[in-house]
């Protein structure tokens, strides 16, 4: 039985989610804006995002929000954060790794979050003490002892934000590992490793809202969350480290060598 947020939170995806169904087989008619180099928004962002605030406000009329496209809008309760769309980039190119992310922020930390696939229809949920799930099923982070065995997600830099550090970060862990994944959607790459499809992954340069939901999955799944040089994670921090337990340790090691 999902507890009462997570039932509220997926009621509000599954809304969204259908806008995104529906325009995901029209990509030729979308309205899409540019942020900047690499960075999109459609009009589907923002009709998903708009029912999502709707829909939650409607169960929380006092809630504050943070969100990706509308920024943060003012309440005096509990904080909501949505990603209307994670990835962005792959929606307006028919790429199905997308994701809607809800998660409710509790005193500087996240308590309860989804991250909803509604192309694959692949719902994933954590509240913490409860564990991680997807679609009803119970998921753990992977057992892999060696990284040549491992497969690990990552996020590449477009445009003047990639430079030597991070070509070399990709090339030493390509060497070390079974291979890397670019999915283009970093709730997506940590709900992979929430699920131990992924053995790990890092990113910088995020925002809270790409990550909020899936930080929490991967802890409550067995996992190990960090900024890449070892520093705590915060909702402040701007880059992330999360693996299982085992190979974390060397994963941080190799990444911090640049």
């Amino acid at each position: 039985m999902l507890p009462p947020i997570i039932n509220i939170f997926e009621k509000a995806a599954r809304k969204a989610g259908k806008i995104m169904i529906r325009d995901f087989g029209e990509i030729e008619h979308l309205q899409i804006q540019s942020k900047g180099l690499g960075d999109f928004v459609s009009n589907c962002d923002l009709s998903v995002e708009k029912i999502l605030v709707e829909t939650l406000k409607y169960y929380y009329p006092d809630a504050g929000f943070i969100t990706e496209e509308s920024g943060e809008i003012k309440g005096s309760k509990e904080i909501i954060i949505i990603d209307p769309i994670d990835g962005t980039s792959n929606f307006i190119h028919g790429i199905p790794h997308i994701a809607i992310v809800i998660a409710k922020l509790n005193k500087d930390e996240i308590s309860d979050g989804i991250i909803y696939n509604p192309i694959l229809n692949e719902f994933f949920w954590a509240s913490k003490g409860k564990g991680a799930w997807c679609n009803n099923k119970r998921i753990r982070v992977s057992k892999r002892h060696e990284l040549s065995n491992c497969l690990i997600g990552t996020g590449i830099p477009f445009g003047n934000k990639i430079d030597n550090n991070d070509l070399n970060n990709i090339h030493s862990i390509s060497k070390l590992s079974s291979g890397i994944r670019r999915i283009g959607a970093a709730s997506l790459d940590l709900a992979y490793v929430a699920s131990g499809r992924l053995d790990g992954f890092w990113e910088k340069d995020l925002n809270l809202w790409d990550v909020s939901s899936g930080v929490l999955m991967v802890k409550e799944a067995g996992g190990m969350i960090s900024e890449i040089d070892d520093k705590e994670w915060t909702i402040k921090s701007r880059n992330i480290l999360a693996s299982n337990l085992i190979i974390h340790g060397k994963l941080k090691e190799i990444l911090s060598l640049h």
